[in-house]
């Protein structure tokens, strides 16, 4: 995710946008609607927020479009169909102390981003902890859609024709395009890597669930697998959501 990112910032300089610009820009190779909105009022870019925070939730609900042909064009049917060994059970406690731990160290080391990863260790615990179910159910389901639809709101109120259909906008889109491919293609090669390293016991497919539009970049990574073995995707499930989680911090690495 993080080559794709820097490669539409890179263009996007060539473009004519600024540092700041460029960088709110960028983000969008992250395929994250929330975070793409966050830094561009972070750098300042609120004249840039509408176009972003379009193209941004536009290629959110395109990854299964976008994506399969891009894994498919670097992986081999016999690496799509490579079946992976099962992860070891991880206990109760361990998924527990997870979130509490990584949000102790990420307030010391980076103030800064205490609200982003608190906030996500916060719906982390809320659901393994299996005690405050209701809680767990609303965050994640009630409560998220409609800060959507206040944040989407919001940003569309705020953005005039004038700031919107002009030729930045299309630069945006073309940008974001480029740096979702990107970091697509880069995940799926690097996957290859590991293939190969490890003698054929890494699907590449995990690597095109590297991209933080979460969880959808997962279950299209599990659906072009099962297109070629539906007997060997269960096992690989885990460690694409694992991939998927973990570029969720590779995301907000990539706004700090």
């Amino acid at each position: 995710m993080q080559i794709g990112i820097f490669t539409a910032y890179l263009l996007a300089i060539l473009l004519g946008f600024s540092d700041q610009a460029a960088a709110a820009v960028s983000i969008i190779g992250g395929a994250d609607g929330p975070t793409s909105i966050f830094l561009a009022g972070k750098l300042g870019q609120s004249a840039l927020m509408g176009p972003i925070a379009v193209a941004a939730y536009s290629y959110m609900s395109l990854v299964p479009i976008i994506q399969p042909p891009i894994m498919k064009l670097f992986t081999t049917k016999e690496e799509r169909a490579i079946k992976m060994q099962n992860l070891r059970p991880v206990s109760k406690l361990e998924r527990i102390l997870f979130p509490i731990i990584v949000t102790i160290i990420v307030c010391l080391l980076l103030p800064t981003t205490a609200p982003l990863v608190g906030m996500l260790m916060l719906g982390n615990l809320f659901r393994e902890s299996g005690v405050v179910r209701q809680l767990s159910e609303t965050a994640s389901n009630a409560m998220m859609y409609i800060v959507v639809i206040l944040l989407g709101t919001s940003v569309g109120a705020s953005t005039s024709a004038e700031a919107f259909l002009n030729l930045s906008t299309i630069k945006i889109v073309v940008l974001g395009l480029v740096a979702f491919c990107f970091g697509t293609a880069a995940g799926v090669l690097f996957g290859k890597l590991l293939c190969h390293l490890t003698h054929g016991k890494i699907n590449p497919l995990i690597g095109s669930a590297g991209v933080s539009a979460v969880p959808m970049a997962d279950r299209v990574s599990q659906k072009v697998g099962a297109e070629e073995d539906p007997t060997g995707t269960k096992r690989c499930r885990s460690y694409r959501y694992g991939s998927s989680r973990r570029c969720i911090y590779g995301d907000i690495r990539s706004l700090i």
